[in-house]
Formats: C-alpha cells, structure tokens, sequence
C-alpha cells in the first residue's frame, strides 16, 4: 500500500525543515516529491514468521 502524503526530494538543501504535501512537485521549491514513508513490511521477510510467532506467544 502507498502513502498519499509525500515529501520534497530536496528539503534537505531546500528548505530548514521537511515539506510535505500530496502533489507530485514539491508547492515551495517545484521539486519533485517522493512518498514519505517506507513500506510497512516486506512480504519476501525470511524472518516473518518467526517474529509472529513471537509475538503471538508473548501475547497469549
């Protein structure tokens, strides 16, 4: 799933702090935006299924 809330690809030497917004270009400097967060998880992780397993003991 994709987040709608993007940030500016140039804030770093842009702007003094993080813009986001939900255009494809930055409002401020016309930058191009990318999407703000990484993905939650990766359906490839080895390591997955141990993790719920876990977490599912530690719950239970």
């Amino acid at each position: 799933m994709k987040s709608d809330i993007r940030i500016c690809s140039a804030w770093e030497s842009e702007h003094d702090r993080p813009v986001y917004t939900l255009d494809s270009a930055c409002p401020i400097c016309g930058a191009e935006t990318v999407n703000s967060a990484p993905a939650g998880f990766d359906p490839a992780d080895p390591y997955g299924e141990y993790r719920r397993a876990l977490k599912e003991r530690r719950q239970g």
